[in-house]
């Protein structure tokens, strides 16, 4: 089954420099892809690059920026093919980000039949 692990985390946390945390990053996908568990994953653009589209009435409003204000934002994502929940939770724990946000884990809706 596939699981999405989404990252969120403060985009002004500074915990130390960037290239270290880069590295950590590029170690975890190093790992994951060697267990055959990754199956896809992107880094996003900050926040302030984001555009909200939403559809009132027939009617297109866009917003500049993220869909709701939080303390968190959105920064990537990896795909994960794993038996079951607890393998999932095992990998995603180890993402670097989960040290200081957080990762949202949830099963992708199968769509086929």
């Amino acid at each position: 089954m596939q699981y999405i692990a989404l990252i969120y985390s403060d985009e002004t946390f500074d915990d130390g420099p960037i290239e270290e945390l880069l590295a950590e990053y590029q170690e975890f996908t190093d790992k994951v892809t060697a267990a055959g568990v990754m199956r896809g994953g992107d880094a996003l653009e900050l926040t302030n690059t984001a555009t909200t589209v939403r559809m009132r009435d027939g009617e297109l409003l866009l917003s500049d920026g993220p869909f709701a204000e939080t303390k968190e934002q959105l920064g990537g994502y990896y795909l994960f093919e794993c038996a079951d929940l607890d393998e999932a939770v095992y990998w995603a724990k180890q993402i670097p980000s989960a040290k200081y946000g957080s990762i949202e884990v949830r099963p992708i809706m199968p769509t086929d039949g």
